[in-house]
Parts: structure tokens; C-alpha cells; sequence
């Protein structure tokens, strides 16, 4: 299983980014995806969860500025970002794991990870 993330970039606050993550060597369709996000000295946190149902979780604080969708013929997980702000700053993480249903939590343990992408906000 390999996935790879891209779409980061540098942005200004209140603009926009698409982050996504290409999977291979497994269907998107069957497994439990996440995005996380690391800032400099701070503990990773989970931002979003699609299940095999396609069934999402946000992060309370990112509701309605973040929005997490898949593209299963495309084996390809988004993470859409509006309203971008300083501390938005981090790397972004895909991850994957077969939970099925609502054992899909960015509270569990992921498995496979992407190497991530930056996003910085100014």
C-alpha cells in the first residue's frame, strides 16, 4: 500500500487549497482514510475520516471551512481547505486502515501513511 499526498503550497489567509492523495496497491472503496496535520512543535491531529460507506468525520474546529471527499475510480482522497488561516500551518498526512463502518476514527491507529505535504499560511 502507497499513498502520496500533494496540493500543498504556501497560501495567503482566507484563500483556498486542495490537497489530495493518490493510493495504490489497495481500493479506496474498502478502507478507512484520514487526513492529519502536524504543526511545528505540536502533536499531530486528526482533521477528517471517510469510511468504506463514505461516511465523514471533521475535526469540530475545522467544521465548515475543511471538507474530506474520495474519488473511488480514481483511488484518490481530497481534502478541501477554505478560509485558510495562520494556523492552518502544518504538514498534511494521509493515512489508511481497514476499519469498517464506525470504527473509522481519527482516534485509532493507522497503518499506512503518505510521506505528507506542506501548507503554509501567511
Amino acid at each position: 500500500v502507497q499513498l502520496v499526498e500533494s496540493g500543498g503550497g504556501s497560501v495567503q489567509a482566507g484563500g483556498s487549497l486542495r490537497l489530495s492523495c493518490a493510493a495504490s496497491g489497495y481500493t479506496y472503496s474498502s478502507y478507512c482514510i484520514a487526513w492529519f496535520r502536524q504543526a511545528p512543535g505540536k502533536e499531530r491531529e486528526g482533521v477528517a475520516t471517510i469510511n468504506n460507506e463514505g461516511d465523514t468525520q471533521m475535526a469540530d474546529s475545522l467544521e465548515g471551512r475543511f471538507n474530506i471527499s474520495k474519488d473511488n475510480t480514481e483511488n484518490t482522497l481530497f481534502l478541501h481547505m477554505n478560509s485558510l488561516k495562520p494556523g492552518d500551518t502544518a504538514m498534511y498526512y494521509c493515512s489508511a486502515d481497514s476499519y469498517r463502518g464506525s470504527a473509522c476514527s481519527a482516534r485509532r491507529s493507522f497503518t499506512y501513511w503518505g510521506p505528507g505535504t506542506q501548507v503554509t499560511v501567511s
